[in-house]
C-alpha cells in the first residue's frame, strides 16, 4: 500500500510540473497550434481568401490614404489611421462573408465588428510604426506599401486564432 501511496504520489507531483510547464510556456501551445493549422488545408484555403480580399483592402486603404495624405493634406499617421479605419470595416465585410463565412453564419453583427476593429488595432499600430520608421529611407509610397504586407500578417494572425 504504501509502493502504491509513493507511486500515485511521483504522478501528482508529475502531472503537476506539466501543468506547470504548460503554464509557463504558453507560446509553444500558441506555436503548435499555428502548426498544426497551417498543415490543414482549410488554413491555407483562408490564407489565400483573407489575401485576395487583403489585395482588395489593401487598393482602399493605399486609395484613401493617398487621399488624405496628398490632397487633404493630413499628416501621416491621421491619414494611415482614417485609410485604416475604412479599410477595416470593408475587410470585416468581405472576411464575414467569405473567408470565415462558415464560423461566422455569414452575418454582420456588431459585438464581432468591434472584436475585428480591436484585434486590427495590432494591425494598425505594426502598419503606422513601419510607415514611419521606413519613410525616414524610402518614399512614403514605397514605406506604405511594406506597411501593408507587416500588416497583413498581423492581421490574418489574429482573425483566423482571435476574431473568427
Amino acid at each position: 500500500m504504501r509502493e502504491g501511496g509513493l507511486v500515485h504520489g511521483l504522478d501528482s507531483r508529475r502531472d503537476g510540473a506539466e501543468a506547470l510547464r504548460s503554464e509557463i510556456d504558453p507560446m509553444k501551445s500558441i506555436f503548435n497550434r499555428l502548426v498544426h493549422a497551417w498543415h490543414e488545408r482549410a488554413f491555407l484555403l483562408k490564407a489565400i481568401s483573407f489575401a485576395a480580399i487583403g489585395v482588395i483592402n489593401a487598393m482602399v486603404d493605399l486609395a484613401v490614404f493617398l487621399g488624405a495624405y496628398e490632397i487633404l493634406k493630413l499628416a501621416l499617421v491621421p491619414a494611415n489611421v482614417l485609410a485604416w479605419l475604412v479599410a477595416v470595416s470593408f475587410s470585416y465585410v468581405m472576411n464575414t462573408f467569405i473567408t470565415f463565412g462558415p464560423e461566422s453564419g455569414r452575418t454582420l453583427r456588431l459585438r464581432d465588428y468591434a472584436t475585428f476593429v480591436l484585434s486590427g488595432v495590432a494591425g494598425v499600430t505594426a502598419t503606422t510604426i513601419t510607415l514611419i520608421v521606413l519613410s525616414h529611407y524610402v518614399s512614403v509610397l514605397v514605406a506604405k506599401l511594406l506597411a501593408i504586407i507587416v500588416s497583413f500578417v498581423v492581421n490574418f494572425s489574429l482573425s483566423h486564432f482571435v476574431v473568427f
